[in-house]
């Protein structure tokens, strides 16, 4: 059996090929997508090639290299030794932009049934931005600043809203984003550059600062400038991973003013937090979908064909302001 997977067969080139799926065993699943949601960032800055080297960027992208992690669809064929899942079955897994795949059942979620495949396509980045809220320890009524309103942004942002902040103040250069965060969450909203949002953030908090600030832009000029928009003793938590991080600079913040910096990647989590685990934090996604709590089918501004994946990423690496989520369409 063939499969159309989208490829990065070197630096900034992209092809669609056929390639040949392996044959089912008896602890397989064989998943045909419906679609898969780009992570539009970091699939940009895998297309891009440029990065420093002895980085997680530099040891995780060789070419050819396979985008994407956001795949859901239905389980065409299963192994013999699986009991619990059954042929046409929804299902998350999180394989890369391929129109077949084999998985473990371990890697599978099953979708409720009011949850759709453009809501489930959100799973992993959603995972993500829920573990870096975790990692902020917020209390009820803290001020947070989220810096970058692309995929990650807007979660982060409607995770805060959630939980109950009392402000949630954004930062972005696009109004569309803006408007969007502040559909969704946002209590206030600055249209311009981190290093330029000193007096807003002041004026918002009635010069107290932010008790977090988020920086998931992924850009190491943005690093420096968000630090002091951060309280006396308050957190930033960097969800952004620069490819180039030789090229950020720390500031007097974290020392005179004892500003902590929170790194956080993926679902990893401080040991009291670990039985919060990849798949408990999607169902609680899903959850959140089912009460209307959580927004993300209005995130969507752009679904392709897999054909048009060459067009998509040359268009991500020049200018990407203009999408949210984009999704490739498989069916």
């Amino acid at each position: 059996m063939k499969s159309t997977t989208i490829v990065f067969t070197s630096q900034q080139k992209c092809e669609v090929l056929d390639e040949e799926v392996s044959t089912l065993s008896q602890d397989d699943i064989l998943v045909r997508t419906s679609v898969s949601l780009t992570s539009t960032g970091t699939e940009s800055f895998c297309y891009r090639g440029v990065f420093d080297t002895d980085t997680g960027w530099s040891s995780w992208v060789n070419y050819p290299f396979y985008p994407g992690y956001s795949a859901v669809g239905e389980i065409q064929e299963i192994g013999s030794n699986i009991s619990n899942l059954k042929v046409g079955d929804r299902v998350y897994t999180g394989a890369n932009h391929k129109e077949y795949h084999l998985t473990k059942p371990a890697n599978v979620i099953s979708l409720p049934d009011n949850v759709s495949f453009e809501e489930a396509s959100w799973s992993t980045l959603a995972t993500i931005t829920q573990t870096a809220v975790r990692r902020a320890e917020h209390a009820m009524g803290d001020t947070a600043v989220v810096i970058g309103l692309g995929p990650l942004g807007q979660l982060v942002t409607q995770y805060l809203r959630t939980i109950g902040l009392g402000h949630i103040l954004v930062i972005d250069t696009v109004p569309q984003r803006l408007e969007t965060a502040t559909r969704f969450g946002a209590t206030a909203a600055f249209n311009g550059l981190a290093a330029d949002a000193g007096d807003f953030v002041s004026e918002q908090t009635q010069g107290r600062l932010a008790d977090v600030v988020y920086d998931v832009t992924g850009h190491w000029k943005v690093f420096p400038t968000a630090l002091p928009l951060a309280r006396d003793f308050g957190r930033l938590v960097l969800l952004g991973d620069s490819p180039e991080p030789s090229k950020q600079r720390l500031t007097q913040d974290i020392l005179t003013r004892q500003v902590t910096v929170i790194g956080t990647h993926n679902t990893r989590l401080q040991p009291e937090y670990a039985h919060w685990t990849r798949n408990r934090q999607i169902e609680l996604f899903y959850k959140y979908i089912e009460r209307k709590i959580f927004h993300v089918e209005d995130l969507i501004t752009h679904r392709y064909r897999p054909d048009q994946a060459p067009e998509v990423y040359e268009q991500f690496l020049h200018d990407r302001s203009q999408t949210l989520g984009v999704l490739f369409d498989w069916r």
